[in-house]
């Protein structure tokens, strides 16, 4: 699918609700005030006033984190945006000439960081090459091997799903494990990716001891953290504590600082409207809210 089929142009979209649309990139932050510093696309800054604001900025793709991961500075592939889908797309392609040639293609995805949260993406992503794979009658010339930082398969950073089907209740670590094992995709978890090279991955694992796994093509996903906003008061003094956590990620109505174990506990720790504490009129939404404990 080309790229021109996956977008549309969606001042078209907001002006038909009388929806204000601006394209361009939100710098800063002035809460006392109530507006946003925008540079927009022509490079003209403009101040954007609110009554309410909610990030919805998505993550930042911390790349960076790991060494030797991600596109442009690193030796693996990414799905996280538009263009790097399409490099992604082309190294894949020539994966599938070696395999026409005969070549027998390791394929690693899954995730490229310890603290990486995205797993589904890269599970997507996974399904997807499978069943390309599968339609090309290559699946065979292919090796292919779920790498991530899961507690147990099918974890999905999110303690697992349980799913009831004609009475029955099972879990999404059976559900994974047993397609993985019929369509032979083999599985390395609870590792938390540190370095890549040209050739292999790097890991630790729960347990501290450390490993590697030789690759042809990985996609892995980064970790995340928020967007580099600023944000200021009145005086023009920093006042990003008030709003996020170190990561960037907006701190909202969660009880923040509690164990592990308490966290499990406390299901009222979990934020409910996604509102900050200390600027009432400020929210989060999706992946910029900061949760309470690790996902």
């Amino acid at each position: 699918m080309t790229p021109e089929k996956t977008v549309f142009p969606l001042k078209k979209v907001y002006d038909k609700f009388n929806i204000s649309f601006i394209l361009g990139k939100a710098e800063e932050v002035y809460a006392d005030e109530q507006y946003v510093l925008v540079t927009e696309d022509s490079g003209t800054k403009v101040r954007v006033e609110y009554d309410y604001l909610i990030n919805a900025t998505g993550p930042r793709l911390n790349f960076a984190a790991t060494e030797g991961l991600g596109p442009d500075d690193g030796f693996t592939n990414s799905i996280c945006t538009l263009d790097h889908a399409l490099e992604t797309r082309d190294a894949y392609l020539k994966m599938l000439e070696r395999m026409e040639k005969g070549e027998k293609v390791r394929f690693v995805i899954g995730t490229g960081h310890p603290g990486a949260t995205c797993q589904g993406a890269a599970f997507e992503y996974l399904s997807n090459v499978h069943k390309d794979l599968v339609k090309k009658n290559l699946r065979a010339k292919a090796e292919l091997i779920w790498l991530s930082n899961e507690a147990e398969l099918g974890d999905f950073g999110v303690h697992g799903i349980r799913m009831k089907r004609k009475g029955d209740i099972f879990t999404s670590a059976e559900f994974v494990r047993e397609i993985f094992t019929d369509f032979d995709i083999k599985w390395e978890i609870q590792k938390g990716v540190y370095k890549i090279d040209a050739e292999k991955i790097y890991w630790d694992d729960y347990e501290g001891k450390k490993g590697d796994i030789s690759y042809d093509f990985a996609m892995l996903i980064p970790q995340f953290l928020g967007s580099p906003l600023k944000y200021t008061d009145k005086q023009g003094n920093d006042i990003a504590e008030k709003i996020v956590n170190k990561a960037g990620f907006t701190l909202v109505d969660g009880v923040y600082g509690l164990s592990w174990d308490e966290l499990q506990k406390n299901p009222d720790a979990w934020p409910s409207v996604y509102q900050n504490k200390n600027y009432k009129n400020i929210f989060a939404a999706g992946i910029a809210f900061a949760p309470p404990g690790p996902i």
